[in-house]
């Protein structure tokens, strides 16, 4: 069940992590399609222009194949629909509370010197490393190099993976990176917390002091590394991310959603409470989410919240690898409440077309609860007389 666990999270992981880039993907940097031998050649002469030697361009592409798996992988991306509260319960399992807990002591030294050094918490840094890939356990198989080559090549999204075979190539020069033998996710993250090779290059950290990152094998390396990249995707240091709440009778619930931000002092005077310990110094900007719905659990979310979206772009996944972090730390079961489930995909869809009709931009119509159907559901929801939480329920559907 566990690999099962891992593997589902793996997937997830990629598809929120090449999704992220679907809004904005950049133009390939040289043409693709065509034969792949010709595409190869093509990758090899760019690789020489960029300033590295023919021989050693040569031995590095010399066992690169067309890997057709990674393409079943790509098209085969599924819709994720499922409510915070089962998701989470799936995966933050007892095992990954005693092993985690085992790893901060485990790795206490480690942690120390990231807190110090990058100033992320060891709690956030467990918690990826667990939903990543269950704490090394389950990495990915696929042939890294191949399946970039083949995503390089396909022209679905070339202008996202073209640039990762040449920081492959770096990496390789550096002896961090094996041709035949490095392998990981389809869409090409390596290592026990899952990092592409432009990331492995700028944000990499020799951890264990061997003179090489090895995120695959090294814990220290793939930990300090994870934090290094958290801190320049904006991490504040000793800041908090999240929290439980408990939120007032008749609190206004056209307030939550991480699109409104208002300073803690703000907050705590509508009545926010914290469930457990403080909330954060009263001048940080902050938003209340109910991930499902006002009759479920309610959390108050930091600036660092914002950037688990760096990493992934998942809601739910964000919510449960950042819940979680806490619960390494120290916080209690959240309060489930008694919400509703979530709608199904079919369900999602015609909700989104309804959505789409009352003139909402909801992004295209996959079945997925994002960012925009969230607050064109918020939006309905306070125009219909509903409770305006922006979680979807069957009778919204109705309504509209």
């Amino acid at each position: 069940m566990r690999k099962f666990l891992s593997a589902v999270l793996l997937s997830l992981s990629t598809n929120a992590a090449v999704a992220a880039g679907a809004a904005e993907i950049p133009a390939p940097i040289i043409q693709c399609g065509g034969s792949f031998s010709s595409f190869v050649d093509r990758m090899k002469d760019l690789a020489v222009q960029r300033g590295t030697d023919r021989a050693t361009v040569d031995r590095f592409f010399a066992s690169v194949r067309f890997d057709q798996r990674t393409i079943n992988a790509d098209r085969a991306q599924g819709i994720f629909n499922s409510g915070f509260i089962d998701f989470s319960r799936k995966l933050i399992s007892q095992y990954r509370i005693d092993n985690g807990r085992a790893k901060l002591s485990q790795y206490k030294s480690v942690f120390d010197t990231i807190e110090r050094k990058f100033g992320v918490s060891r709690g956030v840094l467990v918690a990826f490393w667990a939903f990543e890939t269950d704490f090394g356990a389950f990495q990915g198989d696929f042939n890294t190099l191949n399946s970039l080559m083949t995503l390089s090549h396909d022209c679905r999204r070339p202008g996202l993976f073209q640039p990762q075979v040449l920081s492959a190539l770096e990496l390789y020069k550096n002896d961090d990176f094996s041709p035949t033998k490095t392998t990981g996710a389809w869409a090409g993250e390596i290592g026990m917390v899952q990092m592409l090779p432009r990331d492995i290059l700028e944000s990499g950290v020799d951890g264990d002091g061997d003179g090489h990152v090895r995120l695959k094998t090294s814990a220290p390396d793939a930990l300090m590394s994870g934090a290094n990249m958290l801190r320049k995707l904006g991490w504040r240091a000793g800041e908090p991310w999240i929290q439980e709440v408990t939120l007032p009778d008749g609190f206004d619930f056209s307030k939550t959603g991480t699109h409104t931000k208002l300073p803690v002092s703000s907050w705590a005077a509508m009545g926010v409470q914290p469930r457990n310990g403080a909330l954060a110094s009263g001048n940080m900007q902050a938003s209340v989410v109910v991930p499902q719905g006002y009759r479920g659990p309610a959390f108050i979310t930091y600036p660092n919240f914002d950037v688990y979206f760096e990493w992934n772009q998942s809601f739910t996944y964000v919510m449960t690898a950042a819940y979680f972090a806490t619960r390494l730390e120290g916080a209690p079961v959240y309060n489930a409440g008694n919400p509703t489930g979530p709608l199904s995909g079919s369900q999602m869809k015609a909700l989104q077309k309804k959505l789409q009709a009352r003139g909402h931009d909801v992004g295209k119509v996959d079945g997925i609860l994002g960012a925009k159907t969230r607050r064109a559901v918020q939006a309905e929801q306070a125009r219909l007389g509903l409770v305006p939480d922006a979680w979807p329920t069957v009778e919204l559907l109705n309504r509209l």
